[in-house]
């Protein structure tokens, strides 16, 4: 892992209209922190000297400064402001890319992030030049097309999570591409581009926070980790 640089875009977009809260998802209180500092010291730990990039609202960036300093202590974080979706979001954080190596694009909305699921896509992203990890349908799936449902095999399907990884030379020039509304992850991006993805095994624990029984899931599972 010496020698390659290695970057996380940490993408915190949150507003906290669905979880209820006047503050912003990203800065509510898990675990003792800020939401947000849990995905930043798992990347810090996982591959130490990772260049570390948190992309927020404009409006949040003096609030985030604020809690790193708190809480964060010495990593070394650069905050940017994000665009008007994900998508140019992470386009505004890939503008901090400036060297070779690989880039990891993570959900700050995601804290259960795991040094060892982040070492399992860098290592696969090094082979492939992608690792987007995900996860086996466990429940019952249907689709319904004008109030008709039909089953859906479920073996085929599979949740994706993040970080979705990728070498610098494949997601950098897939993000100068035109915005298109079916851009809705990093991999679907990559592969309008024309480059093929790879699938590595994600993990049940690396939950996005989006509702209030999300916060009570991630607060029973980091006290089950500690």
């Amino acid at each position: 892992m010496i020698g390659i640089q290695k970057y996380a875009v940490i993408v915190a977009g949150g507003k906290g209209t669905r979880m209820g809260a006047i503050v912003p998802k990203q800065f509510l209180p898990l675990h003792g922190k800020p939401l947000l500092c849990h995905p930043i010291q798992a990347f810090a730990d996982a591959l130490p000297g990772i260049h570390i990039v948190l992309v927020l609202p404009p409006d949040q960036l003096g609030s985030a400064r604020t809690v790193l300093r708190s809480y964060i202590g010495n990593i070394n974080v650069t905050i940017v402001a994000g665009g008007e979706t994900r998508y140019h979001s992470v386009q505004n954080g890939l503008k901090e890319v400036n060297d070779d190596g690989i880039v990891f694009v993570h959900d700050g909305a995601r804290p259960l992030i795991s040094t060892e699921l982040i070492r399992r896509c860098y290592v696969r992203a090094t082979e492939n030049g992608s690792a987007i990890p995900a996860v086996p349908v466990t429940e019952s799936v249907r689709m319904d097309e004008n109030g008709i449902s039909t089953p859906v095999n479920r073996e085929q399907l599979r949740i994706i999570q993040t970080p979705q990884t990728f070498r610098t030379e494949i997601i950098l020039p897939a993000f100068e591409q035109e915005y298109d509304p079916s851009f809705t992850d990093e991999a679907t991006v990559v592969e309008a581009f024309g480059t093929k993805v790879y699938l590595v095994e994600g993990m049940r624990d690396n939950i996005k926070v989006t509702n209030p029984i999300d916060m009570i899931i991630a607060e029973a599972l980091m006290k089950d980790r500690s």
